[in-house]
């Protein structure tokens, strides 16, 4: 039963084109009542005239996403309420972080960040009332991690990820689910930054359906989640942190205590998976601290001398920590702090103890102001600590506009203010650190503080687009999520508590994260409390590729959500923008089902033309570590080669060639019998070509997709090429592409093609340099390697009977041609390394026990090889070539 939106109503903002235009014309397409909110009036209009025209019904909606009581309005007036809100509306600013302007952050925060929250807060009463609303928020790969002149675009993004978990908690009592999205699609806003062939792949409708299914009443439980999204391809993403160091809290937990100890917090060995604030074992973090000896020092201790620190909101609480220390550890400090008198008692407090300080008295928003106090007073400045902040706490239905911008204002426009003012300074002198302060409440939302927990949030995306602009100047940028008795959670939290957790058990990470011993860790999260410190990353789930030949459905998304969501061994962990894009673009030759026409050629026969619209059904392969073995040890891998012949080897793996192994059944199994007098005795391997998609499994479940690609009339014979796509069974990932040619004598003269295309390295001549070969291996095969080799599927009785060798004109059984290519692709593998793909021509026959002689040249980061019979002086393989996936990586001896 299809999924009906009917007595819904949507508003989708920013909805005139683009991702918005898609939503409005999915969900109109399913029943609901649609409010095309978009400043371009006429775009809105067209979007209506659309859905009106199709039978649906629809509302425009120019004002700003920032009057969200006028956009809730228009859907309460035309349709009497709301209940699914889309915040899809954006702009791009984008500038290198030096050139952007006041205003061009401000607009972007306005719209993102403001907009979301001026829709929601006014939709949010409704959604009370009915005990029903879905909200969903465009984030962004950039938001997730940084990228390149989006500072302002970063943290927004960013922010709303913040937000989204914050709504998720407070509407859960009144079935009001909230998620986010990263989407990848086409638009006049990405159009503008990326390549028209990557946009050509990239529609929106990949998008949209997975949106609405989050939205439908029976849909999946996403509420708090966040899924990347694009080309068909969905996965979720979720915080991973690892396990952590734990230190004495006492006077030995210094900087250079945790600079001795680094390579703990970043282990990620047995890591856990946070969702709540609650999610630490804080009371038990602190008395194991308390039971430690004196925490080890770093053999060069961590110190600041001849260094100036700006350290916003450092009038107590943390700041003051923070300025005790750098002043202790020979920094000059600037203490900021909007209060005169308590900025003035830490510069004393500072003073006393040795140290060299100044105040700063004006809001972290002037920080123009801040670093002229460190320049005059100083001469420069090399370290930001930007740890200003305020509550201002409130359920999402109570919290005015006021409370939310107040918040925004001091935390995220403070620290993009300060980090401003820095900028120059440490670009010019090539050397700077940074570090900002997020909160447990940005990574994974409170109940009542939706201002703060998107503000801390966006500080995240901010500061991984500043480790990305500053890392050719040697400025690194990390975030860290603190938890200390300060005066801003004392309105909070319990005295004891407070009284607890010290702001002084902070202090020493930071200080380390923003000394020049810090040479490498740029962009990252750390959480810290009471004597333990930890790092939190993103990991994404396995997720599934849909076919991008045409969109998939809103049932597709339900069938598939275990797949979306599994956390499993296929989980990785984006550390960029153009890593996490990177599993969507693979998505882009996953055409499923695919076009009847796909493979369609004007030059072809009517019957060629006919047999390629056929597309047989998948044929599914599975297999284990066992078959992989029985596959290495059949092109020649021997027992001292562990990583090939041993399970429980750490390198174990797949020699590459296995990729013709799974397509086999596939390929061979297809009919030809549509040939004019097709006599299977009369069928030759001609060639071969085998694409390795991504890292090979050591076991599993595939699915073989099997189509005619090319067919060529060659007067007296026929050469077929057929194509197959090895996917995930589970997930439909491409693993492999084999492009197989065969030639059947005696079966031309059916008309059509005669000359083949060119298909890239699959059809490449691979002609060898006329020069000798840069590396020659040799390798005598068994007597017993055909009768190894065809247990790894190819069962056809010439590599086996004598007899049957005989009646093909062979004075005894051969070995296999894909036999003989497996161990010429052992031989370029050993010598240079891995590669992405080969292809080989077959041109004669090995007997089992003959020696393979493999010359081959390297020519950029192709090698060309050729494999002959050393006992015969007779070439076996030809026109071969194998691209390397590094044509400087190390070869696989």
């Amino acid at each position: 039963m299809s999924a009906s939106f009917k007595g819904h109503t949507v508003v989708v903002t920013g909805a005139g084109g683009g991702l918005g235009k898609a939503y409005s014309l999915l969900f109109a397409s399913r029943g609901a009542n649609v409010v095309v909110n978009d400043f371009n009036g006429e775009a809105a209009q067209k979007v209506v005239d659309e859905i009106v025209k199709a039978g649906g019904k629809a509302a425009v909606n120019t004002s700003s996403a920032t009057d969200g009581a006028a956009v809730i309005k228009s859907a309460v007036d035309a349709f009497g309420t709301v209940t699914i809100l889309i915040n899809n509306a954006g702009i791009l600013r984008d500038k290198g972080f030096k050139n952007m302007s006041d205003k061009e952050w401000d607009q972007i925060t306005d719209v993102h960040l403001k907009g979301s929250f001026a829709c929601t807060k006014a939709a949010w009463p409704l959604f009370r009332k009915q005990k029903f609303g879905r909200v969903i928020n465009a984030s962004s790969a950039a938001g997730l991690y940084g990228n390149f002149g989006q500072a302002n675009y970063s943290a927004a993004k960013m922010g709303l990820i913040g937000f989204t978990k914050t709504l998720a908690r407070e509407g859960a009592k009144y079935n009001i689910k909230s998620s986010a999205i990263a989407p990848m699609a086409a638009s006049a806003m990405t159009e503008t930054i990326m390549p028209a062939e990557m946009l050509a792949n990239l529609s929106p409708e990949f998008v949209a359906p997975f949106v609405a299914a989050l939205c439908h009443p029976d849909g999946p439980d996403a509420s708090g989640k966040v899924f990347e999204v694009g080309a068909g391809f969905v996965a979720e993403i979720r915080w991973e942190r690892s396990n952590g160091a734990i230190f004495k809290t006492d006077a030995s937990f210094t900087p250079s205590a945790v600079k001795a100890k680094w390579s703990e917090v970043v282990n990620f060995t047995n890591p856990y998976y946070p969702t709540a604030v609650t999610d630490v074992d804080s009371q038990g973090k602190l008395e194991a601290a308390k039971k430690l000896p004196p925490n080890p020092q770093a053999s060069s201790k961590v110190r600041f001398d001849g260094q100036t620190v700006i350290i916003t909101g450092a009038g107590a609480g943390l700041g003051r920590a923070y300025a005790l220390m750098y002043g202790k550890l020979g920094a000059n400090v600037v203490v900021n702090d909007v209060n005169e008198k308590n900025a003035n008692t830490v510069v004393n407090e500072v003073i006393k103890t040795g140290g060299k300080a100044a105040a700063a008295i004006c809001s972290a928003e002037e920080g123009e102001a801040i670093v002229k106090v460190a320049v005059e007073k100083f001469g420069g400045v090399h370290i930001l600590i930007a740890n200003a902040g305020i509550l201002r706490d409130k359920s999402f239905q109570a919290m005015t506009e006021q409370e939310w911008d107040l918040v925004v204002a001091v935390h995220l426009r403070g620290t993009y203010k300060c980090a401003k003012a820095v900028w120059p300074i440490f670009q010019k002198q090539k050397y700077g650190r940074i570090v900002t302060t997020c909160s447990q409440v940005g990574i994974c939302g409170n109940f009542g503080q939706a201002n703060y927990s998107t503000a801390k949030a966006a500080i995240t995306g901010l500061t991984r687009t500043l480790a990305i602009e500053g890392k050719k100047y040697g400025i690194l940028a990390n975030v860290i999520a603190p938890s200390a008795g300060t005066a801003m959670t004392s309105t909070v939290w319990p005295q004891e508590m407070v009284d607890a957790f010290k702001p002084d058990f902070i202090a020493p990470v930071v200080g380390y994260l923003s000394s020049k011993d810090n040479e490498d860790t740029t962009g990252s999260l750390f959480e810290i409390l009471g004597g333990w410190a930890a790092q939190t990353r993103w990991q994404r789930s396995g997720g599934y590729g849909f076919p991008s030949s045409k969109p998939y459905t809103i049932e597709d998304v339900f069938a598939k959500w275990d797949n979306i969501t599994k956390f499993d061994d296929r989980a990785t962990h984006p550390t960029s923008t153009q890593e996490a894009i990177q599993q969507v673009i693979e998505n882009f030759g996953n055409k499923g089902d695919s076009d009847p026409k796909a493979f369609a050629d004007p030059e072809d026969s009517k019957l060629v033309a006919e047999v390629k619209e056929n597309i047989p059904d998948p044929v599914p392969y599975s297999y284990t570590e066992r078959d992989v073995i029985l596959y290495n040890l059949g092109i020649g891998a021997t027992e001292k080669e562990l990583q090939w012949t041993y399970e429980g080897d750490d390198e174990f793996a797949a020699l590459p060639t296995f990729g013709v192994i799974p397509q086999f059944i596939a390929s061979s199994g297809s009919p030809l019998d549509w040939l004019p007098d097709f006599n299977p005795a009369k069928l030759l391997h001609g060639e071969q070509y085998l694409s390795i998609k991504g890292p090979i499994p050591t076991s599993g479940e595939l699915v073989n997709e099997t189509r005619l690609l090319e067919v060529l009339d060659k007067g007296k014979a026929a050469a077929v090429t057929s194509i197959v796509e090895t996917r995930d069974k589970h997930t439909g990932k491409l693993i492999f592409e084999n492009q197989s040619t065969v030639f059947i004598r005696g079966s031309g003269g059916f008309g059509g093609k005669r000359v083949g295309s060119d298909r890239g390295a699959a059809s490449a001549a691979n002609a060898p340099p006329k020069r000798s070969p840069d590396v020659v291996t040799e390798e005598k095969t068994s007597p017993t390697q055909a009768a190894l080799y065809r247990l790894s599927g190819d069962s056809n009785p010439l590599h086996i009977l004598p007899e049957f060798a005989a009646i093909g004109g062979f004075d005894q059984p051969i070995l296999h041609g894909l036999c003989s290519m497996g161990i010429a692709g052992k031989h370029v593998l050993k010598a240079f390394g891995p590669y992405k793909d080969i292809k080989v021509r077959f041109a004669g026959v090995v007997y089992p026990g003959e020696t393979i002689v493999t010359e081959m040249w390297k020519e950029g980061n192709k090698i060309i090889f050729t494999a002959k019979v050393k006992e015969r002086n007779s070439i076996a393989l030809a026109a071969a070539g194998a691209t390397l996936v590094d044509s400087d990586a190390k070869a696989k001896l």
